[in-house]
């Protein structure tokens, strides 16, 4: 029903709750523009110079506009207290355990997208603005043992498991951008000095792609990436592959 809509595929947990808020909405529109549009028709007609060719200096006496107004703020509080605050509530405040999560860390630029994931530890390794140079652009610090197993795939590059919560750690290190993941129904963003979480539940197994959602310089249209969603076997296969690259490349440090 949701393609009617012209939605992008839906391959997350939460986007079906998503886009039934979108085509209640959507109901409400349509209902209101029916609604109004009819009335305007009908007092183009009823009130024509021709039938009232002496005007009415009472103005109208009836109370039905007032009641269709209070009709539509009933639904919209409806829409909103019933349906928005809850979906809210679900995704923001009621975040998956850490440990039974995909933990990923976000970092934009103009115009990429960095992402780095903890080692066995399920621990990132730490960071300091102090340790930032052209060999260490995102200032990891490589005497933390805890940063050692990260596992860093090339620019551009993610992957997570199919039907488990992915919790992304999202900051920026020059302006600000946007992770935007249409199929997962999910857009935040990313803001220097900021490290912003959020999670979703991929359910489809596929390639999706990430846009840049906030204009963020003149390669914006550039800044690309794609999230390939695979089943655990495919996943546990690329964590293999990512982490004996990393442990040649001194873990994760050049």
């Amino acid at each position: 029903m949701m393609k009617y809509l012209g939605l992008p595929i839906l391959a997350s947990e939460h986007g079906a709750d998503v886009d039934k808020l979108i085509l209640y909405v959507h109901y409400l529109m349509g209902a209101l523009f029916v609604g109004w549009l009819s009335y305007f028709i009908y007092t183009l007609i009823r009130f024509r110079k021709k039938s009232n060719p002496k005007a009415n200096y009472y103005g109208v006496s009836s109370h039905a506009s007032t009641y269709v107004e209070g009709a539509v703020v009933v639904v919209e509080a409806i829409l909103l207290i019933g349906f928005a605050v809850p979906l809210w509530a679900k995704v923001v405040d009621r975040f998956p355990p850490e440990a039974e999560s995909t933990q990923v860390r976000v970092v934009a630029e103009q115009f990429a997208w960095n992402f780095r994931y903890p080692g066995k530890d399920g621990v990132f390794g730490k960071q300091d603005i102090k340790l930032v140079g052209s060999s260490n652009p995102l200032g990891y610090d490589p005497a933390d043992e805890a940063g050692k197993d990260d596992i860093v795939p090339p620019l551009n590059e993610m992957v997570v498991p199919v039907n488990k919560p992915v919790i992304v750690y999202i900051s920026s290190k020059d302006v600000i951008h946007s992770f935007k993941v249409a199929p997962f129904r999910i857009t935040q963003d990313a803001i220097p000095g900021l490290s912003i979480p959020t999670w979703f539940k991929p359910t489809e197994v596929g390639r999706y792609l990430i846009n840049c959602a906030q204009l963020c310089g003149n390669s914006h249209a550039f800044m690309k990436a794609y999230v390939e969603v695979r089943d655990q076997a495919g996943y546990d296969q690329w964590v293999t592959e990512k982490t004996a690259s990393t442990a040649n490349s001194a873990g994760g440090f050049e």
